[in-house]
Protein backbone atom coordinates (compact mmCIF):
# COMPACT_ATOMS: atom_id res chain seq x y z
CA UNK A 1 0.00 0.00 0.00
CA UNK A 2 1.80 3.44 -0.98
CA UNK A 3 0.00 6.33 0.25
CA UNK A 4 3.00 8.67 -0.79
CA UNK A 5 1.55 12.94 -1.64
CA UNK A 6 1.65 13.05 -5.50
CA UNK A 7 4.27 16.07 -5.43
CA UNK A 8 6.49 13.69 -3.37
CA UNK A 9 6.78 11.43 -6.17
CA UNK A 10 7.18 13.98 -8.68
CA UNK A 11 9.88 15.33 -6.61
CA UNK A 12 11.91 11.93 -6.39
CA UNK A 13 11.47 11.49 -10.00
CA UNK A 14 13.12 14.76 -10.75
CA UNK A 15 15.18 13.52 -8.72
CA UNK A 16 16.46 10.28 -9.95
CA UNK A 17 16.41 11.79 -13.69
CA UNK A 18 19.23 14.61 -12.06
CA UNK A 19 21.05 11.71 -10.20
CA UNK A 20 21.06 8.99 -13.67
CA UNK A 21 22.06 12.32 -16.12
CA UNK A 22 25.45 13.49 -13.62
CA UNK A 23 25.92 9.65 -13.57
CA UNK A 24 26.09 9.25 -17.30
CA UNK A 25 27.41 13.07 -17.98
CA UNK A 26 30.23 12.16 -15.17
CA UNK A 27 31.17 9.33 -17.29
CA UNK A 28 31.26 10.76 -20.66
CA UNK A 29 33.43 13.49 -18.95
CA UNK A 30 35.89 10.93 -17.37
CA UNK A 31 36.29 8.54 -19.89
CA UNK A 32 35.90 11.05 -22.88
CA UNK A 33 34.77 8.22 -25.67
CA UNK A 34 32.34 9.38 -28.47
CA UNK A 35 28.48 9.94 -27.09
CA UNK A 36 27.82 7.11 -29.25
CA UNK A 37 29.99 4.64 -27.56
CA UNK A 38 29.20 5.81 -24.13
CA UNK A 39 25.31 4.95 -24.05
CA UNK A 40 25.95 1.73 -25.07
CA UNK A 41 28.20 1.00 -22.28
CA UNK A 42 26.10 3.01 -19.90
CA UNK A 43 23.30 0.77 -20.57
CA UNK A 44 25.58 -2.13 -19.29
CA UNK A 45 26.25 -0.58 -15.73
CA UNK A 46 22.35 0.83 -15.73
CA UNK A 47 21.92 -1.76 -12.77
CA UNK A 48 24.81 0.09 -10.82
CA UNK A 49 24.26 3.61 -11.22
CA UNK A 50 20.70 3.06 -10.79
CA UNK A 51 21.56 1.26 -7.40
CA UNK A 52 23.49 4.54 -6.58
CA UNK A 53 20.82 6.57 -7.49
CA UNK A 54 18.61 4.44 -5.03
CA UNK A 55 20.98 4.90 -2.16
CA UNK A 56 21.07 8.86 -2.82
CA UNK A 57 17.41 8.91 -2.93
CA UNK A 58 17.19 7.54 0.19
CA UNK A 59 19.73 10.01 1.64
CA UNK A 60 17.56 12.72 0.19
CA UNK A 61 14.72 11.29 1.96
CA UNK A 62 16.18 10.90 5.31
CA UNK A 63 17.43 14.65 5.46
CA UNK A 64 13.88 15.76 4.69
CA UNK A 65 13.87 16.97 1.13
CA UNK A 66 10.76 15.86 0.42
CA UNK A 67 9.13 17.70 3.04
CA UNK A 68 7.23 20.51 1.70
CA UNK A 69 8.12 23.38 4.44
CA UNK A 70 11.85 22.17 3.27
CA UNK A 71 11.40 22.29 -0.84
CA UNK A 72 9.80 26.00 0.01
CA UNK A 73 12.45 27.66 2.29
CA UNK A 74 15.57 28.19 0.55
CA UNK A 75 18.15 27.95 3.48
CA UNK A 76 16.26 24.78 5.02
CA UNK A 77 16.68 23.32 1.48
CA UNK A 78 20.37 24.22 1.05
CA UNK A 79 21.64 22.82 3.91
CA UNK A 80 19.33 19.56 3.92
CA UNK A 81 21.43 19.02 0.01
CA UNK A 82 24.95 19.28 1.08
CA UNK A 83 24.34 17.31 4.18
CA UNK A 84 22.81 14.85 2.05
CA UNK A 85 25.32 14.66 -0.70
CA UNK A 86 27.80 14.61 2.33
CA UNK A 87 26.30 11.52 3.80
CA UNK A 88 25.80 10.55 -0.02
CA UNK A 89 29.33 10.57 -1.00
CA UNK A 90 30.91 8.38 1.94
CA UNK A 91 28.13 5.79 0.96
CA UNK A 92 29.68 5.88 -3.00
CA UNK A 93 33.01 5.85 -1.99
CA UNK A 94 32.85 2.76 0.11
CA UNK A 95 30.83 1.11 -2.89
CA UNK A 96 33.66 1.43 -5.64
CA UNK A 97 36.57 1.04 -3.27
CA UNK A 98 35.06 -2.54 -2.13
CA UNK A 99 33.91 -3.27 -6.01
CA UNK A 100 37.00 -1.44 -7.74
CA UNK A 101 34.00 -1.28 -10.42
CA UNK A 102 35.44 -0.74 -14.01
CA UNK A 103 34.84 1.61 -16.99
CA UNK A 104 36.70 4.00 -14.84
CA UNK A 105 34.04 4.33 -12.15
CA UNK A 106 36.51 3.82 -8.93
CA UNK A 107 38.80 7.04 -10.53
CA UNK A 108 38.65 9.65 -8.41
CA UNK A 109 37.67 11.86 -11.53
CA UNK A 110 34.75 10.17 -12.37
CA UNK A 111 33.42 10.53 -8.43
CA UNK A 112 34.43 14.40 -8.67
CA UNK A 113 32.61 15.06 -11.69
CA UNK A 114 29.61 12.94 -10.66
CA UNK A 115 29.16 14.66 -7.23
CA UNK A 116 29.56 18.26 -9.04
CA UNK A 117 26.66 17.52 -11.52
CA UNK A 118 24.49 16.41 -8.79
CA UNK A 119 25.10 19.43 -6.70
CA UNK A 120 24.81 21.80 -9.61
CA UNK A 121 22.09 20.12 -11.07
CA UNK A 122 20.18 20.00 -7.77
CA UNK A 123 20.95 23.82 -7.09
CA UNK A 124 19.22 24.15 -10.49
CA UNK A 125 16.58 22.42 -9.74
CA UNK A 126 15.77 22.92 -5.67
CA UNK A 127 16.72 26.35 -4.84
CA UNK A 128 16.89 28.59 -8.41
CA UNK A 129 13.67 26.99 -9.80
CA UNK A 130 11.99 25.60 -6.87
CA UNK A 131 9.06 28.45 -6.85
CA UNK A 132 8.43 27.90 -10.79
CA UNK A 133 8.28 24.66 -10.54
CA UNK A 134 6.17 24.09 -7.43
CA UNK A 135 3.77 26.83 -9.14
CA UNK A 136 3.26 24.83 -12.41
CA UNK A 137 3.16 21.48 -10.60
CA UNK A 138 0.06 22.98 -8.65
CA UNK A 139 -1.76 24.75 -11.55
CA UNK A 140 -2.44 20.95 -12.25
CA UNK A 141 -5.92 20.54 -10.07
CA UNK A 142 -4.58 16.91 -9.82
CA UNK A 143 -1.59 17.99 -7.24
CA UNK A 144 -4.36 20.06 -5.01
CA UNK A 145 -5.02 17.90 -1.52
CA UNK A 146 -8.18 17.99 -0.02
CA UNK A 147 -8.22 17.44 3.88
CA UNK A 148 -10.93 16.08 6.73
CA UNK A 149 -9.98 18.85 9.94
CA UNK A 150 -11.22 16.21 12.68
CA UNK A 151 -11.80 19.17 15.74
CA UNK A 152 -13.47 22.81 15.59
CA UNK A 153 -11.29 24.23 18.26
CA UNK A 154 -9.26 27.12 18.46
CA UNK A 155 -6.25 24.71 16.90
CA UNK A 156 -8.43 23.38 14.53
CA UNK A 157 -9.90 26.79 13.23
CA UNK A 158 -6.37 28.85 12.92
CA UNK A 159 -5.24 25.47 10.88
CA UNK A 160 -8.30 26.00 8.17
CA UNK A 161 -7.59 29.61 8.16
CA UNK A 162 -4.02 29.34 7.45
CA UNK A 163 -4.95 26.92 4.64
CA UNK A 164 -7.47 29.85 3.12
CA UNK A 165 -5.10 32.57 3.72
CA UNK A 166 -1.56 30.78 2.88
CA UNK A 167 -2.96 29.04 -0.64
CA UNK A 168 0.47 28.78 -2.03
CA UNK A 169 0.16 25.01 -0.04
CA UNK A 170 -2.87 24.35 -2.32
CA UNK A 171 -5.02 22.58 0.16
CA UNK A 172 -8.29 22.64 0.16
CA UNK A 173 -10.50 21.82 3.74
CA UNK A 174 -13.58 19.42 2.75
CA UNK A 175 -14.86 20.43 5.87
CA UNK A 176 -14.65 19.38 9.72
CA UNK A 177 -15.84 16.68 11.82
CA UNK A 178 -16.99 17.31 15.25
CA UNK A 179 -18.94 15.48 18.07
CA UNK A 180 -20.67 18.29 19.43
CA UNK A 181 -21.31 21.01 16.90
CA UNK A 182 -24.53 20.40 14.67
CA UNK A 183 -23.64 19.03 10.70
CA UNK A 184 -23.90 22.62 8.14
CA UNK A 185 -22.55 24.39 10.62
CA UNK A 186 -20.22 26.96 9.31
CA UNK A 187 -16.67 27.10 10.91
CA UNK A 188 -14.04 28.90 9.18
CA UNK A 189 -14.74 30.88 5.66
CA UNK A 190 -17.55 28.14 3.87
CA UNK A 191 -15.83 24.95 5.33
CA UNK A 192 -18.63 23.48 7.34
CA UNK A 193 -19.28 20.16 9.96
CA UNK A 194 -19.78 17.34 7.76
CA UNK A 195 -20.14 14.99 10.53
CA UNK A 196 -19.46 13.19 13.66
CA UNK A 197 -16.42 11.06 13.99
CA UNK A 198 -18.52 7.94 13.95
CA UNK A 199 -20.63 9.60 11.28
CA UNK A 200 -17.51 9.58 8.83
CA UNK A 201 -15.88 6.23 10.22
CA UNK A 202 -19.30 4.17 9.73
CA UNK A 203 -19.82 5.86 6.53
CA UNK A 204 -19.39 3.43 3.18
CA UNK A 205 -19.52 6.81 0.98
CA UNK A 206 -15.65 7.92 1.16
CA UNK A 207 -15.25 11.35 1.54
CA UNK A 208 -13.10 12.45 -1.58
CA UNK A 209 -9.86 13.15 0.84
CA UNK A 210 -6.16 12.98 0.40
CA UNK A 211 -5.75 13.02 4.20
CA UNK A 212 -7.45 13.78 7.62
CA UNK A 213 -5.53 16.57 10.11
CA UNK A 214 -6.40 15.80 13.90
CA UNK A 215 -6.14 18.42 15.68
CA UNK A 216 -8.12 18.79 18.79
CA UNK A 217 -7.19 21.13 21.51
CA UNK A 218 -8.39 18.44 24.57
CA UNK A 219 -7.91 14.80 24.27
CA UNK A 220 -6.66 11.95 25.80
CA UNK A 221 -3.86 9.07 24.72
CA UNK A 222 -6.55 6.75 24.20
CA UNK A 223 -8.98 8.41 22.01
CA UNK A 224 -5.91 9.75 19.89
CA UNK A 225 -4.61 6.58 19.85
CA UNK A 226 -8.26 4.93 18.84
CA UNK A 227 -8.70 7.53 16.12
CA UNK A 228 -5.90 7.49 14.49
CA UNK A 229 -6.04 3.66 14.25
CA UNK A 230 -9.34 3.85 13.09
CA UNK A 231 -8.80 6.42 10.28
CA UNK A 232 -6.01 4.55 9.14
CA UNK A 233 -8.08 1.29 8.35
CA UNK A 234 -10.32 3.58 6.02
CA UNK A 235 -7.69 4.00 3.70
CA UNK A 236 -6.34 7.86 4.76
CA UNK A 237 -3.30 9.32 4.97
CA UNK A 238 -3.33 10.98 8.87
CA UNK A 239 -1.50 13.78 10.29
CA UNK A 240 -1.66 15.25 13.84
CA UNK A 241 -1.79 18.27 15.54
CA UNK A 242 -2.07 17.73 19.00
CA UNK A 243 -0.10 18.28 22.18
CA UNK A 244 0.40 15.17 23.21
CA UNK A 245 2.88 14.39 20.63
CA UNK A 246 4.88 17.38 21.35
CA UNK A 247 7.67 15.47 21.88
CA UNK A 248 7.73 14.04 18.42
CA UNK A 249 7.69 17.50 16.86
CA UNK A 250 10.29 18.96 19.42
CA UNK A 251 13.01 15.68 18.70
CA UNK A 252 12.45 14.96 15.11
CA UNK A 253 12.01 17.40 11.88
CA UNK A 254 8.41 16.67 11.12
CA UNK A 255 6.12 17.71 7.73
CA UNK A 256 4.62 21.89 8.37
CA UNK A 257 2.16 23.05 6.80
CA UNK A 258 3.22 27.31 7.12
CA UNK A 259 4.75 27.20 11.01
CA UNK A 260 2.15 24.08 11.92
CA UNK A 261 4.34 20.76 12.81
CA UNK A 262 2.08 18.15 11.61
CA UNK A 263 3.15 14.83 12.88
CA UNK A 264 2.47 11.85 10.07
CA UNK A 265 0.39 8.91 11.76
CA UNK A 266 0.28 6.70 8.29
CA UNK A 267 3.08 4.73 6.63
CA UNK A 268 3.49 6.24 3.52
CA UNK A 269 4.70 2.50 2.00
CA UNK A 270 3.62 -0.77 3.88
CA UNK A 271 3.80 -3.95 1.68
CA UNK A 272 4.26 -7.20 2.20
CA UNK A 273 7.36 -6.88 0.10
CA UNK A 274 8.71 -4.21 2.08
CA UNK A 275 8.27 -6.35 5.38
CA UNK A 276 10.11 -9.14 3.63
CA UNK A 277 12.66 -6.85 3.18
CA UNK A 278 13.36 -5.82 6.34
CA UNK A 279 13.29 -9.24 7.61
CA UNK A 280 15.92 -10.18 5.09
CA UNK A 281 17.76 -7.02 6.04
CA UNK A 282 17.80 -7.42 9.91
CA UNK A 283 19.31 -11.55 9.46
CA UNK A 284 21.86 -10.50 7.42
CA UNK A 285 23.14 -7.50 8.99
CA UNK A 286 22.39 -9.00 12.41
CA UNK A 287 24.79 -12.45 11.50
CA UNK A 288 27.51 -9.68 9.53
CA UNK A 289 27.18 -8.13 13.21
CA UNK A 290 27.92 -11.58 15.20
CA UNK A 291 30.77 -12.40 12.92
CA UNK A 292 32.35 -8.80 12.79
CA UNK A 293 32.25 -8.43 16.22
CA UNK A 294 32.95 -12.23 17.42
CA UNK A 295 36.73 -10.93 18.71
CA UNK A 296 34.75 -8.05 20.51
CA UNK A 297 32.18 -10.89 22.41
CA UNK A 298 35.44 -12.75 23.52
CA UNK A 299 37.37 -9.60 25.04
CA UNK A 300 33.86 -8.67 26.83
CA UNK A 301 33.00 -12.00 28.14
CA UNK A 302 35.99 -12.66 29.65
CA UNK A 303 36.56 -9.17 31.57
CA UNK A 304 33.29 -9.88 32.86
CA UNK A 305 34.39 -13.21 34.26
CA UNK A 306 37.59 -12.02 35.72
CA UNK A 307 35.72 -8.61 37.58
CA UNK A 308 32.23 -9.99 39.24
CA UNK A 309 30.55 -13.41 40.11
CA UNK A 310 28.27 -14.55 37.60
CA UNK A 311 27.47 -15.61 33.46
CA UNK A 312 28.36 -13.19 31.47
CA UNK A 313 25.06 -13.12 29.54
CA UNK A 314 21.82 -12.05 31.39
CA UNK A 315 18.37 -13.85 30.09
CA UNK A 316 15.64 -11.92 31.19
CA UNK A 317 11.76 -12.38 30.16
CA UNK A 318 10.70 -9.84 28.19
CA UNK A 319 7.35 -8.88 26.04
CA UNK A 320 7.88 -9.51 22.13
CA UNK A 321 5.54 -8.89 19.13
CA UNK A 322 1.66 -8.95 20.19
CA UNK A 323 2.47 -9.50 23.92
CA UNK A 324 4.59 -12.60 23.11
CA UNK A 325 6.92 -13.45 26.11
CA UNK A 326 11.08 -14.48 24.72
CA UNK A 327 14.07 -14.51 26.47
CA UNK A 328 16.06 -11.06 25.79
CA UNK A 329 19.87 -11.15 25.50
CA UNK A 330 22.47 -8.52 27.23
CA UNK A 331 25.80 -8.53 28.55
CA UNK A 332 25.65 -9.13 32.18
CA UNK A 333 26.18 -5.35 33.60
CA UNK A 334 24.85 -6.44 37.18
CA UNK A 335 25.52 -8.45 40.43
CA UNK A 336 23.15 -11.11 40.33
CA UNK A 337 20.21 -11.53 42.29
CA UNK A 338 17.48 -13.87 43.19
CA UNK A 339 14.46 -13.50 41.44
CA UNK A 340 12.84 -10.16 40.26
CA UNK A 341 15.02 -6.85 41.36
CA UNK A 342 11.85 -5.35 43.56
CA UNK A 343 13.61 -2.34 44.04
CA UNK A 344 13.78 -1.66 40.31
CA UNK A 345 10.20 -2.75 39.39
CA UNK A 346 8.84 -0.40 42.27
CA UNK A 347 10.35 2.53 40.80
CA UNK A 348 9.61 1.67 37.17
CA UNK A 349 5.80 1.43 38.22
CA UNK A 350 6.18 4.50 40.13
CA UNK A 351 7.90 5.79 37.14
CA UNK A 352 5.03 5.04 34.96
CA UNK A 353 1.99 5.83 36.91
CA UNK A 354 3.84 9.77 37.20
CA UNK A 355 5.09 9.88 33.96
CA UNK A 356 7.38 12.48 34.61
CA UNK A 357 10.92 13.04 34.45
CA UNK A 358 12.87 12.58 37.62
CA UNK A 359 14.23 15.82 39.37
CA UNK A 360 17.43 15.39 38.34
CA UNK A 361 16.65 15.63 34.80
CA UNK A 362 17.06 11.74 34.38
CA UNK A 363 14.31 9.59 32.94
CA UNK A 364 16.04 6.20 33.25
CA UNK A 365 15.24 3.73 35.70
CA UNK A 366 17.46 1.60 36.54
CA UNK A 367 19.02 0.37 40.36
CA UNK A 368 22.87 1.60 40.32
CA UNK A 369 23.47 0.06 43.40
CA UNK A 370 23.65 -3.36 41.12
CA UNK A 371 26.16 -2.40 38.57
CA UNK A 372 29.30 -3.40 38.29
CA UNK A 373 32.47 -1.36 37.59
CA UNK A 374 32.54 -2.51 34.24
CA UNK A 375 28.97 -2.84 34.14
CA UNK A 376 29.21 1.09 33.99
CA UNK A 377 31.37 1.37 30.91
CA UNK A 378 28.97 -1.43 28.78
CA UNK A 379 26.08 0.67 29.44
CA UNK A 380 27.00 4.16 28.89
CA UNK A 381 28.48 2.70 25.18
CA UNK A 382 25.22 0.29 25.14
CA UNK A 383 27.60 -2.33 24.60
CA UNK A 384 25.88 -4.57 26.69
CA UNK A 385 23.45 -3.85 24.10
CA UNK A 386 25.36 -6.21 21.29
CA UNK A 387 23.88 -9.74 21.95
CA UNK A 388 20.79 -8.46 21.07
CA UNK A 389 21.61 -9.53 17.51
CA UNK A 390 21.04 -13.79 18.24
CA UNK A 391 17.46 -12.40 19.16
CA UNK A 392 17.27 -10.49 16.12
CA UNK A 393 18.73 -13.90 14.46
CA UNK A 394 16.03 -15.67 16.27
CA UNK A 395 13.49 -13.58 15.38
CA UNK A 396 12.27 -12.62 18.91
CA UNK A 397 13.75 -9.01 17.72
CA UNK A 398 14.29 -6.78 14.45
CA UNK A 399 16.77 -4.26 14.01
CA UNK A 400 14.76 -1.71 14.36
CA UNK A 401 11.66 -1.31 16.60
CA UNK A 402 10.33 -0.57 19.78
CA UNK A 403 11.71 -0.78 23.21
CA UNK A 404 10.91 -4.62 24.80
CA UNK A 405 9.16 -4.26 27.81
CA UNK A 406 9.33 -6.53 31.26
CA UNK A 407 6.29 -8.53 31.63
CA UNK A 408 5.88 -6.09 34.67
CA UNK A 409 5.40 -3.39 32.85
CA UNK A 410 3.23 -4.87 30.13
CA UNK A 411 0.60 -5.50 32.95
CA UNK A 412 0.42 -2.28 34.10
CA UNK A 413 -0.03 -0.70 30.24
CA UNK A 414 -2.97 1.09 29.56
CA UNK A 415 -4.65 -0.57 26.50
CA UNK A 416 -3.07 2.49 24.23
CA UNK A 417 -0.06 2.09 25.75
CA UNK A 418 -0.23 -1.72 24.51
CA UNK A 419 0.03 -0.66 20.63
CA UNK A 420 3.80 -0.35 21.18
CA UNK A 421 3.79 -3.96 20.65
CA UNK A 422 1.89 -4.50 17.27
CA UNK A 423 5.61 -5.17 15.73
CA UNK A 424 8.21 -6.72 16.46
CA UNK A 425 11.04 -4.99 19.48
CA UNK A 426 14.01 -3.39 18.23
CA UNK A 427 17.53 -3.16 19.60
CA UNK A 428 17.57 0.74 18.93
CA UNK A 429 14.42 2.73 17.34
CA UNK A 430 13.03 6.48 17.67
CA UNK A 431 13.06 6.14 21.54
CA UNK A 432 16.49 5.15 22.01
CA UNK A 433 18.25 7.82 19.78
CA UNK A 434 15.89 10.71 20.28
CA UNK A 435 14.58 10.03 23.72
CA UNK A 436 16.96 7.92 25.37
CA UNK A 437 16.81 8.98 29.38
CA UNK A 438 15.15 12.61 28.15
CA UNK A 439 11.58 12.05 27.94
CA UNK A 440 8.51 10.32 30.05
CA UNK A 441 7.32 7.48 29.94
CA UNK A 442 4.31 8.25 28.10
CA UNK A 443 6.40 9.98 25.58
CA UNK A 444 8.46 6.96 25.07
CA UNK A 445 5.28 5.27 24.17
CA UNK A 446 4.14 8.27 21.91
CA UNK A 447 7.82 8.01 20.22
CA UNK A 448 7.75 3.78 19.55
CA UNK A 449 4.04 4.63 18.36
CA UNK A 450 5.10 7.21 15.96
CA UNK A 451 7.55 4.81 14.73
CA UNK A 452 5.01 2.04 13.79
CA UNK A 453 2.78 4.30 11.96
CA UNK A 454 5.86 5.57 10.20
CA UNK A 455 7.80 2.53 9.31
CA UNK A 456 9.88 2.08 6.22
CA UNK A 457 13.31 1.26 4.65
CA UNK A 458 14.41 4.77 4.91
CA UNK A 459 13.48 5.39 8.27
CA UNK A 460 15.13 2.00 9.46
CA UNK A 461 18.68 3.06 7.90
CA UNK A 462 18.19 6.33 9.54
CA UNK A 463 17.64 5.24 12.85
CA UNK A 464 20.43 2.07 12.48
CA UNK A 465 23.45 5.35 11.09
CA UNK A 466 21.97 7.86 14.01
CA UNK A 467 22.27 4.53 16.66
CA UNK A 468 26.06 4.82 16.08
CA UNK A 469 26.93 8.12 17.30
CA UNK A 470 24.70 7.64 20.34
CA UNK A 471 26.65 4.71 21.23
CA UNK A 472 30.13 6.32 20.50
CA UNK A 473 29.58 9.08 22.50
CA UNK A 474 27.25 7.23 25.45
CA UNK A 475 24.43 10.07 24.84
CA UNK A 476 22.15 8.82 27.57
CA UNK A 477 24.09 5.65 28.76
CA UNK A 478 23.51 4.55 32.20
Amino acid sequence: MIRIPKYKLILAVFDLLILESSFFLAYQLTTRISFHNSVGIYLTFFPFSLLISIIFLFTFQANNLYKIHVFLTKALQIVSIIRSLFYGSLTLIFILFITNFPYGLSSRLFFGFYIASVLTFEFVFRVFARKAFFKSLLRNQAFRRKVLIVGTGESGKSLAAKFFVEDFLKIDVAGFVDDEIRVGTEIVGKAKVVGTVADILNSSNHLEIDEVIISIDKISYEELIKMIDAFNKKGWFVRVNSELFKTISENLIVERYGEVPLVSSSPEVRSNVIMLLKVLFDKIFALMGLIILFPVFLVIGVIIKLTSEGPVFHRQKRIGKDGKEFYFLKFRSMTVVDGEDEQRKKMMIQFMKQDKINENGDAKVINEQRVTKIGKFLRRYSIDELPQLINVIKGDMSLVGPRPCLPYEYEHYEDWQRERVKVLPGCTGVWQVYGRNRVSFNDSIVMDLYYINNMSPWLDLQLILKTIPVMLFGKGGK
